[in-house]
């Protein structure tokens, strides 16, 4: 039996989606981080789709690699990992048709038999997975598990296909930003071991008369010998003495 909840028209409710996206628009503008997103996005596709008994995210990583990067509870671990290892399955095919799929029996499914097999013995019937897809590409698909035949229908199809290209753009938004803050970070870092040498040069070069050339070259020595980076020889020379001595 489909969980469908529509209006009128047969269409999902406009108010229900509108909300959700509130949430998730609230979410993206206080730059959460990607795994904060994607639990929320769990979240909510479990609570709008009423008849799943587990929801899920799977993202595509930089080198092509699949990962269950959130997960509404074992079963939807489970499941995942198994078309991972398998190498087929509902979310596979979602990812690689950039299509939804929808399966109403696995115990009558033809396609993936050996997934299917497997989860209808874990007490798995229905399946509904879902692509994330923006103008950059495919990022991962969300899923939802549920325990009896026919849980998913068209309607939840439409509904969780539009909830999925919001969470698409909330996804590639977060990521876009965590990246930004990984390579903002590293340019800091990188900065500041740079002023530590440059600092350190011109400490030898005004304790021991050296050019800038020969106190690179002393600063280098340090490091070498004490098994250490230019940076951290640096910091070490620019030490303070202990006091006492």
């Amino acid at each position: 039996m489909s969980s469908e909840s529509a209006s009128p028209d047969g269409l999902p409710l406009d108010g229900e989606l509108a909300a959700v996206a509130a949430r998730m628009s609230g979410l993206l503008l206080s730059r959460e981080t990607v795994e904060s997103v994607l639990e929320l996005i769990v979240s909510l596709a479990g609570t709008t789709i009423t008849a799943a008994v587990g929801a899920g995210v799977t993202l595509v990583d930089g080198e092509g690699g699949l990962a269950t990067t959130s997960a509404s509870g074992p079963v939807v671990r489970d499941a995942d990992a198994l078309q991972y290892e398998l190498g087929e399955g509902p979310c596979l095919a979602a990812l690689a048709e950039c299509a939804p799929v929808r399966i109403d029996d696995v115990t009558t499914e033809r396609r993936w038999p050996r997934w299917c097999a497997e989860a209808a013995r874990a007490g798995l019937r229905s399946v509904l997975s879902v692509p994330l897809v923006t103008d950059e590409g495919c990022h991962g698909a969300i899923k939802l598990y549920a325990t009896v035949p026919g849980a998913f229908g068209p309607s939840d199809e439409h509904t969780l296909t539009k909830f999925a290209a919001r969470a698409a753009v909330l996804v590639a938004n977060a990521r876009a930003y965590e990246r930004a803050n990984r390579f903002s970070e590293q340019f800091r870092h990188t900065l500041r071991e740079r002023d530590l040498i440059t600092m350190a040069k011109g400490f030898l070069m005004g304790r021991d008369g050296l050019g800038e050339d020969a106190a690179f070259g002393r600063l280098l020595s340090l490091a070498r010998a004490g098994g250490r980076s230019p940076a951290e020889a640096a910091a070490g020379l620019l030490a303070p003495a202990p006091r006492g001595r």
